[in-house]
C-alpha cells in the first residue's frame, strides 16, 4: 500500500515538473530508481503511461486517465490526514464505557451529564454490567472497574479509592443476633456475589491476609440485586461503602463487625494501550478522577 501511494505520487510529480529528472531530485530520489518505478507501474498496470525520448515526455491517452485518478486519490489522502490531524486535538466522537451497574446508575450518570455539558461533541454510549468485559472484542474505549485488577495487556488508572464493609439490615440483625466476632459469621446467612461462589471472604488484620468460610445462602452475579436482598433482610452482604453509604446513613443498613477490615478495592479506568489515544477517552478518565478525588467522600466511622 505504501508502495502504491508512493508510485501514485511519484507519477503526479513527474507530469507536474515535467520530467524525471526532476521528479526525482523533489522526491529525493535517484533518476535510476524514478525511471525504474515507472517501468514496473506500466507493467503492472498493463498500459503505457508516458512516450518518452530523451528531449520531451507526453501523456498517453491512458496517461492521462491515470493522472486524473492520481490527483484525486492523493487530494483525498491529503484531505484525510487534515482532518485526522485536526481531530486529534478535538474532543468529540463516541466514547463508549463500560461500568458496574450499582456505580453506573448512581455516580456515573450525573457525571456523565457534567462531562457532555463541557464536551457537547462527544457522544457516550454506556453499558451497565457487573461482568467483565472484554474491551477490544466490544470496541469498550474505558471500563470502570472495581477491585484488584489481574495482569493484563490493560492500561489500569486508579480514580478513587475504595472501601468495602459488612452489612445487614435491622430487622435481619434483630432475629438471627450480631456477630461480636468473624467466626461467628459462619452461623449467618450470607449474600455472595458473583466472584466469591464458594464463600470464601477475604480480610486484612495488621500482619496478614486470611479467608473466611461462610454459608453460600444467596449467590448473585448482580451487585443491585445483593443490595436489594440486603434491604430486605435475606442475610449478611459485602458492599462498596458509595453502595451502601446513603443507607447506613438512613438506618436502613447496619455495620456488621464494623472493626473487622476488609481489603480495599479500587476503582479504576481501564482501557486499551495505545499510542495514540483519542483525546476523548484521555479527557473523560481525567474527569472522572478529579471529580471523585475531590467530591467523594464516604467516612467509614
Amino acid at each position: 500500500m505504501i508502495d502504491q501511494t508512493l508510485d501514485l505520487t511519484l507519477f503526479d510529480r513527474i507530469v507536474g515538473t515535467g520530467s524525471m529528472s526532476a521528479a526525482a531530485r523533489e522526491l529525493g530520489l535517484s533518476l535510476a530508481v524514478v525511471s525504474k518505478r515507472l517501468g514496473l507501474l506500466e507493467q503492472r498496470l498493463g498500459v503505457r503511461l508516458l512516450n518518452r525520448t530523451t528531449r520531451r515526455q507526453a501523456l498517453t491517452e491512458e496517461g492521462q486517465v491515470f493522472h486524473a485518478c492520481c490527483q484525486r486519490i492523493l487530494a483525498e489522502i491529503a484531505e484525510t490526514e487534515r482532518l485526522m490531524t485536526r481531530q486529534a486535538g478535538t474532543v468529540g466522537g463516541v466514547l463508549r464505557i463500560s461500568a458496574p451497574r450499582a456505580f453506573g446508575r448512581r455516580h456515573l450518570t450525573p457525571l456523565l451529564v457534567e462531562f457532555r455539558k463541557r464536551h457537547p461533541d462527544v457522544k457516550v454510549h454506556l453499558s451497565l454490567s457487573d461482568l467483565w468485559v472484554d474491551l477490544v472484542a466490544h470496541g469498550v474505549d474505558v471500563a470502570i472497574r472495581v477491585g484488584t485488577l489481574p495482569d493484563s495487556s490493560l492500561v489500569a488508572q486508579e480514580l478513587a479509592p475504595n472501601y468495602r464493609v459488612l452489612v445487614a439490615s435491622p430487622d435481619y440483625l434483630a432475629q438471627r443476633g450480631t456477630p461480636s466476632d468473624v467466626g461467628e459469621l459462619r452461623r449467618h446467612d450470607c449474600i455472595l456475589f458473583g466472584n466469591s461462589p464458594h464463600g470464601d471472604w477475604r480480610f486484612v488484620s495488621d500482619t496478614e491476609t486470611f479467608r473466611v468460610q461462610v454459608a453460600d445462602t444467596y449467590v448473585v452475579d448482580d451487585g443491585d440485586t445483593a443490595h436489594e436482598l440486603a434491604l430486605h433482610g435475606a442475610g449478611i452482604t459485602q458492599k462498596s461503602i458509595w453502595d451502601v453509604g446513603d443507607d447506613i446513613r438512613a438506618g436502613r443498613l447496619l455495620r456488621v463487625l464494623p472493626a473487622l477490615r476488609i481489603p480495599a478495592s479500587p476503582l479504576h479506568a481501564v482501557y486499551p494501550h495505545s499510542r495514540h489515544q483519542a483525546p476523548r477517552t484521555r479527557v473523560f478518565v481525567e474527569f472522572v478522577r478529579d471529580r471523585l478525588r475531590t467530591a467523594w467522600r464516604w467516612p467509614l466511622d
